[in-house]
């Protein structure tokens, strides 16, 4: 049987590839893979070497280059047979040996579903997206093969266990059928839908295949009688022509039902005819026509050849009614509808290309969101960005709009101007100050339609990304640059900040010392920390303070520890209020300061640490650096009931610069009878203001309200409360 298929196969090789020492070459990696594969079986019985030569045949069908239907054929020998990837690179080249190693990478990697990714850890299925976005960027050759292997796979999947069925039906259903929407392979996306379809829902699948069939014979009718009127409409007006009727999958029924709720009976397109003319004026002539005929249904006509989707697929849509009945008309040239089956293979059959120019090169020239794809790959630094850029912003946009020159950009529904100025360059986005949509200014939350032109407005001077920003983007690639520049713009913030308060404590000590990388190193190595603005940047953040860095760069200790814990392990029957207002049970007299870190008020949950050579450190219990101190040195604290201290927060506030903004600040916390000891106003590298307040308040509840208070006044965009 195997050499019954085998020969099959070299009948469709021979119908586009006429070199004897390409097909010699093709016949050897045949005769390769059933030596190695010799004694296997699949789980359905047959010969394993049945399900390779399945694969070949596939990627014959898509007329792809010698190299990867070699690749199809010995796919599996490096795992599931002594084959090494030395030995077919000696053999066959080391182009053919990568594409197999690729394929044999690929087939490691268990993707489940977006329900799913909790339970299977999301930072391994993060990776093992970012491994198939790797090969995807190093060859696309290496899906294609991956894609022919996966739906030989689909056909055969009835011989495996159920919760196999239903686990690889839902990853195909999730990974491998947009893939193949994306690269245009409509025959193949639709084949893999109806299978995955078919074990994820079988009462839905049933159904609506049977609504399909019943409804078939009736349908059918309809369509030639609307062929031949179509087909004697075209003749008559002299046209070139080829009218078919077209076969709408299962799942895309399903889809529509359910996205637009709509009953079966409602779904247009499955009256469907599809026109094939000469040329592009004949599809337009050809669509004139008809509606001339017969009348179009309102906002049902789509110019794809004007604006072809981002997967190249190119026709005319249209919806009309024709004796009582509507139906959908697609009208196309023949290389339009071999781009619409067959996707990119279309233009990088091997018939047509003879290897001229590399799939890879030609693919990422034809298909912008490959390119973007292989550059946010090499770019990102988070596994978890990669997950969702191919999950949710490649493989799920269907919102394809315009830049002024034309350029299609497609993005998930509900995106923003400020993803489309991500998505054209990140400095495009950084820049924004604001954007022009169809002629007319919109606010950076509008939401783009399919059609809209869209013109971003820069400025070198511009604010720049502020985190209001992350609440207005919606695709995860816009996303992770603001991160990434909000980031590196607080580092530079919590550096400077570090910085002055670790000099400011080495002023105080009187004591002289060297700092440089080498010093940081030897004492902070376990943290992390090998430079000098590491250091700063820790303490800025507040995860070590100023004194503790400098007690470890001087050896300095103010007080033994072990003195203070012998007191803290005395029990008490008493407690005792600090003049601090903080209560610690069990101990008298105790040398308490609260924590420059995180400066606690009454209202803030606190907790106690016993640290070296200051005493007793009281914290806030979410300070950071809590989270990071030993055990067995915490003690409970809590706050008395002092209601007239008042204690030293210290607040940054981020303005557009304005007349009187600062006047307004302060009026808003003193009308809160809070206190103000300390202004300082600056601006930043984005031309943002910057305030930092020190202010006197009596407890949480009235810091809070000057902060809700503060956050009233115009122009006035983020409060932080600082921990020093």
């Amino acid at each position: 049987m195997s050499e019954r298929i085998y020969e099959t196969f070299k009948n469709q090789l021979e119908q586009y590839i006429d070199d004897p020492e390409d097909l010699q070459k093709i016949d050897t990696a045949y005769q390769f893979a059933v030596e190695h594969h010799a004694g296997q079986k699949r789980r359905s019985g047959e010969d394993y070497i049945a399900h390779p030569t399945a694969v070949a045949t596939i990627l014959s069908e898509y007329q792809t280059d010698p190299t990867t239907i070699m690749a199809g054929l010995l796919h599996d020998c490096i795992e599931d047979t002594s084959a090494t990837f030395d030995e077919i690179k000696t053999i066959f080249g080391e182009e053919v040996a990568l594409l197999t190693e690729g394929v044999t990478k690929l087939g490691q990697y268990k993707f489940k579903g977006v329900e799913d990714a909790e339970e299977e850890k999301q930072a391994l299925q993060a990776k093992n997206y970012q491994k198939m976005l790797l090969a995807m960027s190093k060859d696309i050759r290496v899906i294609i093969v991956k894609l022919a292997d996966r739906l030989h796979n689909m056909r055969t999947l009835g011989s495996l266990p159920e919760n196999k069925q239903v686990r690889i039906a839902r990853e195909t259903l999730d990974i491998y059928a947009p893939l193949a929407h994306r690269l245009g392979m409509y025959l193949l996306k639709a084949e893999l839908e109806d299978t995955s379809f078919k074990y994820l829902n079988p009462p839905q699948y049933r159904l609506i295949a049977q609504m399909i069939a019943d409804t078939r014979e009736t349908r059918q009718e309809d369509l030639d009688i609307m062929q031949m009127n179509v087909e004697y409409l075209l003749r008559e007006h002299n046209f070139e022509y080829n009218v078919k009727g077209r076969i709408k999958n299962i799942y895309s029924v399903f889809k529509k039902m359910e996205d637009r709720n709509k009953d079966f009976d409602d779904i247009y397109d499955l009256l469907a005819l599809r026109i094939i003319v000469k040329n592009v004026e004949a599809c337009y002539s050809a669509i004139g026509i008809l509606h001339t005929k017969w009348t179009p249904i309102p906002n049902r006509f789509k110019d794809y050849i004007a604006m072809p989707k981002p997967n190249l697929y190119q026709s005319l849509h249209t919806s009309v009614i024709a004796n009582g009945k509507v139906y959908e008309i697609q009208i196309r040239t023949k290389e339009m509808d071999q781009i619409a089956e067959y996707g990119i293979a279309a233009h990088w059959s091997y018939k047509n290309n003879r290897g001229k120019i590399p799939m890879t090169e030609m693919v990422s020239k034809k298909l912008k969101w490959y390119g973007d794809l292989i550059k946010f790959t090499e770019e990102s630094e988070s596994d978890e960005d990669v997950l969702n850029l191919l999950r949710d912003d490649i493989l799920h946009s269907n919102v394809y709009v315009f830049t002024p020159q034309g350029d299609i950009i497609d993005l998930p529904k509900g995106s923003t101007p400020l993803d489309f100025a991500f998505r054209i360059h990140t400095e495009v986005g950084i820049r924004t100050v604001g954007a022009i949509v169809n002629g007319r200014i919109v606010p950076l939350e509008y939401e783009l339609q399919t059609g809209d032109i869209v013109n971003m407005k820069t400025s070198a001077n511009s604010f720049g990304p502020n985190d209001n920003w992350l609440k207005i983007v919606k695709t995860s690639n816009a996303k992770s640059k603001i991160k990434n520049y909000l980031n590196k713009q607080r580092r530079d913030v919590l550096e400077e900040m570090g910085r002055e308060e670790f000099h400011r404590e080495l002023e105080q000590r009187k004591r002289p010392l060297q700092l440089n990388d080498k010093l940081c190193l030897e004492h902070f190595q376990h943290r992390g920390i090998k430079t000098v603005e590491d250091l700063f940047y820790e303490i800025g953040k507040n995860t070590l303070t100023a004194n503790n860095a400098l007690n470890s760069f001087l050896g300095e200790e103010k007080q033994k520890d072990k003195e203070l814990m012998e007191l803290i392990n005395r029990k008490g029957q008493h407690s005792v209020k600090s003049e601090l207002n903080v209560v610690i049970d069990g101990l008298d007299n105790p040398s308490l300061k609260l924590s420059n870190c995180c400066t606690p008020i009454p209202g803030d949950r606190i907790i106690g640490y016993v640290s070296k050579g200051t005493g007793i450190a009281v914290h806030r219990a979410r300070c950071n650096n809590v989270q990071n101190l030993p055990e067995g040195r915490t003690i409970e604290v809590h706050w008395g009931h002092d209601a007239s201290q008042i204690y030293t927060v210290n607040l940054k506030i981020l303005v557009h610069n304005r007349d009187n903004i600062l006047a307004e600040i302060i009026n808003s916390v003193t009308a809160q009878h809070a206190k103000v000891s300390q202004v300082a106003a600056s601006t930043n590298k984005r031309g943002e203001g910057v305030i930092k307040l020190k202010v006197g308040v009596h407890d949480k509840t009235e810091l809070d309200r000057v902060i809700s208070n503060l956050n009233k006044i115009k122009d006035v965009f983020s409060i932080e409360r600082l921990m020093k």
